[in-house]
């Protein structure tokens, strides 16, 4: 990727709000030439712009991280996309992919409103999935108070040393 188009795109990490002719401005171009790369960036690097809410004054209480062990027999595409869209009906569910560690093959990352709400999450998951399952360990986290040492937000990988 060119400097110049890694540079708008960390521009828009940190605030996608802005105008392209703010964009410009920062950056040192002009006008038509950020309309241009953000084009090209929407195309192929940009998946979606969104806000990160104070989930709190969503209503919600609970981060959960989910993490689950599936046996390996289950591991066919056929029955993967049974798991896909079962998650994409879950509106609380942020996140979920396969992976590795501490002994499980999958996480999910979920919002509730309450500790009930999250129980119910983890009894459909735990009754839909059952079979196929081997473990499930979670992590919960109050989003209500408690102590955050780092807000979540993308624009810090805009800091990082690697890029």
């Amino acid at each position: 990727m060119k400097i110049r188009m890694q540079k708008l795109l960390f521009e828009l990490i940190k605030n996608s709000k802005r105008s392209d002719r703010h964009l410009a401005k920062t950056l040192g171009v002009s006008q038509p030439t950020i309309t241009r790369m953000r084009k090209k960036l929407e195309q192929k690097m940009i998946s979606e712009y969104t806000v990160i809410p104070n989930w709190t004054e969503l209503g919600y209480e609970i981060m959960a991280l989910t993490f689950i062990g599936v046996k390996p027999t289950y591991l066919k595409e056929a029955e993967a996309k049974k798991v896909e869209k079962w998650m994409m009906k879950q509106p609380n569910v942020v996140f979920a992919a396969d992976g590795q560690g501490m002994g499980m093959t999958g996480v999910i990352i979920s919002f509730h409103r309450d500790y009930t709400g999250f129980l119910q999450f983890l009894t459909e998951t735990r009754t839909e999935w059952a079979q196929h399952l081997t473990d499930i360990q979670t992590f919960i986290v109050t989003v209500k108070g408690g102590l955050v040492l780092k807000p979540f937000s993308l624009k810090y990988l805009t800091e990082s040393k690697e890029n």
